[in-house]
């Protein structure tokens, strides 16, 4: 036990939660007392939103906490956390928006609680399925010759997943494509029934994760996975984390209402749907030898084929770049209802069958029941969802949502069972009280708690930085679309010249990126063009970056958790305010519950991804850089309403549109190196 805790642990054992606030509260004081000796420093508002936790805990509450970029917040959560579960000895669950940050977050575990004494903590990082390879799929892949000559790509990698040179797709230097390693990734588990599970880390890390209350101290997982989790415990199956934690912590909130979305979004193709048809109607004949059974199926089939046709068509003409979200126009000549009632007759024969293959039969009857709940939105007679067409992966895609997202995570998250703490660095808009701050958040997740004080950032933003809005850049639209970036890619070289490269370079758009990174590759340039690469981790164009100190372009991922140091990034460019697409059907369903959608979704959407952008800039309390936006909507002639509310919500204090007054700060601070 440690030092001066014992009377805390016997607290917890023998009362209630409120005899234990006091001692907590001196514990926590205790905690942050060792850091000078430890070579530790304590941030500003750390301290606080570690009593912030440890009082949201204490009361049953759930507590919302925007934590500032440098004040330490994983640190200010895992103190109280280490010492609740030491007390409570039940597991502290946190949940994070990315497998680095889950990472991030288990190193940064091991190191503080080594620090403080906390010298056996029991954890694991749990993370989806699709992170981990899978031995069978691979040796299939071998044996069946499907994976190519033995020097092709696909059976290399097949290869040395067999020989255990691969356990997870972070395993491989250099990384791997998506398509690649969809081939070889856990995607459909036996779990009990598999040979390899005995050297199986996603059988494994599943073990631990669902492993009885007292097992396991702290279980990091990604929000997917938790809300995986949530949602079998609500339709009332066995879950995938264990029950009973004394806390739960989602770290980069923001994230979490798109995390809900995706989890509970059903994605159907042509070629996935005929799949699900086909192994129903294999599973029905085998039981019952009914021939007419073909015939209903082809029929099904025929309607499938039909409404692809016309999802690609509306593709054609609507999608106008990839991952595009559109409208599915009506659905006509088929009669879609006829289409439910057969499915519905097929889901009943499944759900009666019996065999040794109970996991199987679970999963196929599962899929028919999200192919009639397609048909009815479809149909008109299903109200409850929202469905959209995409081209991902060259597949044209339906996918359906339900709207209820903020019940769901009401009523299954924030129900007063266990307490929740929701944090990241941009929680908040602007407003006179914490409640209108954070406003946005708590309609768009169902949140029902506490708004705890904001902790500011610790950096001198005011001394160290300048905005610069290129007022000069035409506005975007569709309409001058090459107008504009032909504008912003000149103004793009200049600023990226004025630093020496060392710039990081924010899209919101892959098509402009793809744009501007062919009109860069045929300039011969003053400093090294990156660019970012297909998967999931970044660290090879990351380190590249740092070494030449030149420019890097990228989307997406760029915009949270990724954390450059020093004078190797001494810019960061928004191409272009990252406001959600207009015509989205998940946005215009949102902009169609509210009085004023650009104040109430759109600009606000637009300032969390905004103020998680520019956070990628000022890294510790010695960088110097400048944030330059190239929408030149910002700018004061344009007089827009939101101009106001970007220069109040960002850091950003020191603005100017005098290209002069820039490459002056640039010169006083140094930060250009050829003065």
């Amino acid at each position: 036990m440690i030092s001066g805790l014992s009377d805390l642990y016997k607290l917890q054992k023998q009362g209630t939660k409120k005899d234990i606030e006091t001692p907590l509260v001196n514990a926590i004081f205790r905690m942050y007392d060792k850091f000078p000796r430890l070579g530790l420093n304590e941030r500003i508002g750390q301290q606080d939103m570690s009593l912030d936790i440890a009082d949201a805990y204490i009361h049953s509450r759930n507590a919302m906490i925007e934590a500032g970029v440098g004040i330490g917040k994983s640190f200010a959560y895992l103190i109280p956390s280490l010492l609740i579960n030491l007390i409570s000895q039940q597991p502290i669950i946190i949940a994070t928006s990315s497998i680095q940050l889950s990472e991030q977050i288990h190193k940064d575990l091991r190191f503080i609680g080594s620090r403080l004494g906390f010298t056996s903590v029991r954890s694991v990082v749990g993370k989806g399925m699709g992170q981990y390879a899978c031995r069978y799929r691979a040796t299939d892949l071998i044996k069946s010759g499907k994976s190519g000559d033995s020097n092709s790509p696909l059976s290399t990698l097949a290869q040395r997943i067999v020989n255990y040179d691969i356990d997870e797709r972070a395993d491989i230097k250099g990384g791997v494509s998506d398509t690649l390693w969809s081939s070889v990734c856990v995607n459909d588990c036996t779990f009990e029934r598999c040979q390899y599970k005995s050297t199986c880390s996603f059988y494994e890390m599943r073990a631990k994760i669902n492993a009885s209350t007292n097992a396991m101290d702290f279980i990091i997982v990604n929000q997917d996975l938790l809300i995986r989790d949530l949602i079998k415990k609500k339709e009332g199956s066995k879950g995938l984390i264990t029950e009973r934690p004394a806390l739960i912590v989602i770290d980069e909130a923001h994230n979490l209402e798109a995390k809900v979305r995706d989890a509970r979004t059903l994605e159907f193709t042509f070629r996935g749907t005929c799949r699900i048809l086909d192994d129903a109607l294999q599973l029905l004949y085998k039981q019952s030898a009914d021939k007419s059974l073909f015939t209903q199926f082809k029929w099904l089939k025929k309607c499938v084929s039909h409404i692809f046709k016309q999802v690609e068509t509306d593709l054609l003409q609507t999608a106008k770049q990839d991952n595009d979200r559109i409208k599915v126009s009506e659905i006509t000549g088929i009669p879609l209802k006829h289409g439910v009632q057969i499915l519905k007759e097929f889901n009943l024969s499944l759900s009666v069958l019996t065999s040794r293959h109970e996991r199987e039969i679970d999963h196929i009857f599962e899929a028919m029941n999200g192919l009639i709940d397609l048909l009815e939105v479809l149909a008109g007679v299903e109200d409850n969802y929202l469905i959209w067409a995409s081209k991902t992966q060259r597949d044209a895609t339906v996918s359906i949502c339900p709207k209820g997202i903020s019940e769901f995570l009401k009523y299954s998250l924030f129900n007063g069972k266990t307490s929740v703490i929701l944090t990241s660095a941009t929680l908040c808009q602007s407003g006179e009280t914490l409640e209108e701050q954070y406003s946005y958040l708590t309609q768009s997740l169902g949140y029902r708690g506490d708004y705890m004080e904001r902790q500011a950032s610790p950096f001198n933003y005011d001394y160290h930085t300048m905005m610069y809005i290129a007022k000069d850049v035409p506005y975007y639209n569709h309409k001058n679309r090459e107008h504009y970036l032909e504008a912003a890619y000149k103004e793009l070289i200049r600023l990226c010249n004025l630093t020496d490269g060392r710039t990081l370079v924010l899209f919101s758009a892959k098509e402009d990126m793809k744009y501007v990174h062919k009109k860069l590759n045929a300039e011969k340039l003053a400093w090294t063009l990156h660019v970012q690469r297909e998967g999931s981790s970044q660290d090879g164009v990351i380190a590249e970056f740092r070494g030449s100190k030149g420019v890097l372009l990228s989307t997406g991922v760029f915009w949270e958790g990724v954390n450059i140091e020093g004078s190797d990034l001494s810019q960061l460019i928004i191409f272009r305010l990252p406001f959600p697409v207009p015509s989205d059907p998940v946005y215009e369903y949102k902009a169609s519950l509210v009085e004023n959608p650009l104040k109430e979704v759109f600009v606000p959407d637009m300032l969390l991804r905004l103020r998680q952008g520019t956070g990628r800039l000022i890294r510790s309390e010695t960088d110097l850089g400048v944030l330059s936006i190239l929408d030149s909507r910002l700018s004061i002639a344009a007089k827009k309403d939101y101009r106001e509310k970007v220069l109040e919500t960002l850091p950003f204090k020191r603005v100017t549109e005098d290209y002069k007054i820039l490459e002056q700060f640039v010169k006083e601070k140094g930060i250009s190196i050829r003065q």
